[in-house]
């Protein structure tokens, strides 16, 4: 009996993936819930289990391929696993040859399809973003472009239109204000999507090169982060801050620590602890713009930027005002943890309403992180290092470290930017609650 391999819905504002890595190939003995393929989405790249034991009969989407949920990706011969563990590898190798030959059949994808389709005959049946059928990403770049989703004929399930779709239009020039064509025809091929280069494709190729395509992530990483500098007015307030009192406190409880919670003692929740408090006390900085209104959040989610091996996500700790340090900790650790293991689920990388980043981990003194949509305000951490400073016009050996934060200056003021970190530096230097 065979059974189907579908595109997961990962969250329910997602309609689609991009498949980035078949951990198994044609012909391969597989486990029920054992990894099979790994998926990237807008929110979150994850590790989709086997529905099924049994043998991966056929792979019908490739990897890089970006296919609506639903889709049937692979298929699995549940009674062909007996059979496969006797079989020797040239056997394994047969049931490759028409998946081959059935991709080379296949049509174009999407993108190149698009424009064959009749937009004519859909476009008077959507009048209104509301009415299309498409992912808040496809709105997003639609809307950077200028594109009229009205305009564009959608290849997805039921109509929808993809992301595919709307980067054939950006390029074609379907629907309005769509992107002029880049200079350089002879020039190598780049990628296309929601950020464009500011610089002359011949100005980029030149003498010795190698191309590299981005990841998914990385396309993910820089349309946010483009999205973001243009949206917000970034302003910077620093500040220096005394961590003796907690580095001798950690160093004194850590092993305890450890032994008695089963989990690291790190000095994020430090950190955290001191945000919570801060942001309570000024309720600006844990607010969105939504237009001319400002939505002032009453739960406190922090998201914490965790690098990645191919790039950064940010994992959000839900409800922080409720949870003591323990809690924290624990929080901190297991997302971490999971977001490393590609085991996050699209809900925990969302409704952040602040955010924390610390490249002081890799030894860096301080940065200006770009604030996290849609945030009004992120911190950033540097590295805690012993330094000379003076006390009572002494001279004092102290751990010490710079902090930034990072806010929109539409509705933080630099006044309560300071205020808010003289609040984390008072709760940091004077720090009185117990940890065991």
């Amino acid at each position: 009996m065979a059974t189907d391999v579908i595109m997961p819905q990962m969250g329910e504002s997602i309609f689609e993936g991009t498949i980035t890595k078949w951990l198994k190939k044609p012909g391969d003995k597989v486990e029920r819930d054992e990894p099979l393929f790994e998926i990237s989405t807008d929110k979150v790249d994850a590790e989709i289990p086997a529905p099924a034991a049994g043998v991966l009969k056929e792979i019908k989407v490739n990897e890089g391929q970006t296919v609506p949920i639903q889709t049937v990706v692979a298929v699995i011969d549940a009674a062909g696993a007996a059979a496969a563990a006797s079989t020797s590898a040239p056997a394994k190798e047969a049931p490759a040859k028409p998946v081959e030959e059935k991709k080379a059949a296949t049509p174009p994808p999407p993108a190149a399809a698009a424009p064959a389709k009749a937009p004519a005959a859909a476009a008077p049946m959507r009048a209104t973003d509301e009415e299309i059928r498409s992912s808040p990403l496809v709105r997003r770049l639609a809307k950077e472009h200028g594109i009229d989703l009205a305009q564009v004929a959608g290849t997805g399930a039921g109509g929808r239109i993809s992301k595919k779709d709307i980067q054939a239009a950006i390029e074609s020039g379907t629907g309005r204000g769509a992107a002029p064509a880049r200079p350089g025809a002879g020039a190598p091929p780049a990628a296309h999507g929601a950020f464009e280069s500011a610089v002359p494709r011949e100005r980029i190729y030149f003498g010795k090169y190698e191309v590299q395509p981005m990841s998914v992530m990385r396309q993910r990483i820089a349309e946010h982060m483009v999205a973001s500098k243009r949206v917000s007015p970034h302003v910077y307030s620093m500040d220096e801050m005394d961590m003796t009192r907690i580095a001798q406190l950690r160093e004194k409880s850590k092993a305890a620590f450890e032994q008695k919670f089963e989990t690291k003692l790190t000095f994020m929740p430090f950190f955290v602890r001191a945000c919570v408090e801060a942001l309570r006390a000024f309720p600006t900085a844990n607010s969105s713009i939504d237009g001319t209104n400002m939505v002032l959040h009453r739960e406190i989610n922090i998201g914490i930027a965790v690098a990645l091996d191919w790039g950064l996500i940010v994992p959000v700790i839900k409800n922080a005002e409720e949870k003591n340090f323990l809690g924290i900790a624990r929080a901190i650790n297991d997302l971490a943890e999971r977001a490393r293991s590609k085991k996050l689920k699209p809900d925990e990388v969302q409704e952040g309403t602040f955010s924390i980043t610390n490249p002081g981990v890799f030894g860096g003194l301080m940065g200006l992180p770009v604030i996290s949509q849609p945030n009004v305000a992120i911190m950033g951490l540097g590295t805690i290092k012993k330094r000379p400073v003076v006390i009572d016009d002494a001279i004092a050996i102290r751990s010490m470290v710079y902090v930034t934060l990072s806010y929109d200056h539409r509705v933080v003021d630099g006044a309560v930017s300071h205020q808010f970190l003289a609040k984390v530096k008072n709760i940091l230097e004077n720090w009185t609650e117990g940890l065991l």
